[in-house]
């Protein structure tokens, strides 16, 4: 049984979901690198829409790293303790900005290597915020962008390393940061985890999943 679609195959589902969600986009609120990178760590077991309720006023009052090192952990744990984990959140804020603040003068590196040595930034976050914030061509695979990709087939792999290398192998570079947003959009709205509204998906002939009969 094939358990991968073929490239040309791969461009159908991305012009499909292309088609079903035109205005596809990074769904935090931001206005610089900075901001999307904390808004990026708070996502971490959190929807984007808690997210941005307590970024609005986070961000009013706190503008660059200098500002939140002047915290104590509790202090900015009381502001985003509505995210969750924020003892952790907080802690790996801190620590972040006090190594933008020495190491590079207040500015988010805009490569993924350096971002990754951040506290609380894994690939996927540091994917996020090369993609979104400085247009880098990447795939953050998510919990949206792995389930889908794999359910659709396109994607082979039971780790989301080694999703993301097949995403970025049967993907036209140009669509990586396009085809994220797409993904996720359809794994919210329809290819969602307990029960995926096939009846709904344009994906259907495509869809290995839905092929196998759900399995």
């Amino acid at each position: 049984m094939t358990k991968k679609l073929k490239k040309k195959e791969a461009k159908i589902v991305i012009d499909l979901l292309t088609e079903l969600y035109p205005d596809a986009k990074a769904e935090l609120n931001f206005s610089n690198p900075f901001e999307l990178l904390i808004a990026t760590i708070l996502s971490a077991q959190c929807t984007d829409v808690q997210v941005n309720k307590t970024t609005k006023t986070l961000f009013e009052e706190f503008k660059t790293p200098k500002d939140y090192i002047k915290l104590t952990e509790e202090e900015l744990g009381k502001r985003i303790k509505s995210c969750g984990f924020y003892n952790t959140k907080s802690r790996n804020i801190l620590a972040t900005c006090n190594i933008l603040v020495e190491k590079y003068e207040g500015v988010v590196p805009n490569n993924l290597e350096e971002l990754m040595e951040l506290p609380g930034v894994g690939r996927k976050t540091a994917n996020v915020v090369i993609s979104n914030a400085f247009g880098t061509p990447a795939i953050a695979v998510d919990t949206h962008v792995f389930r889908v990709s794999n359910r659709i087939g396109l994607a082979n792999s039971d780790n989301v390393v080694d999703t993301e290398k097949d995403l970025m192998g049967i993907i036209e570079k140009s669509l990586w940061s396009k085809a994220h947003h797409l993904l996720i959009f359809h794994g919210r709205r329809i290819c969602k985890a307990r029960r995926p509204l096939c009846e709904k998906c344009p994906l259907t002939e495509q869809c290995i999943y839905y092929k196998n009969g759900g399995s």
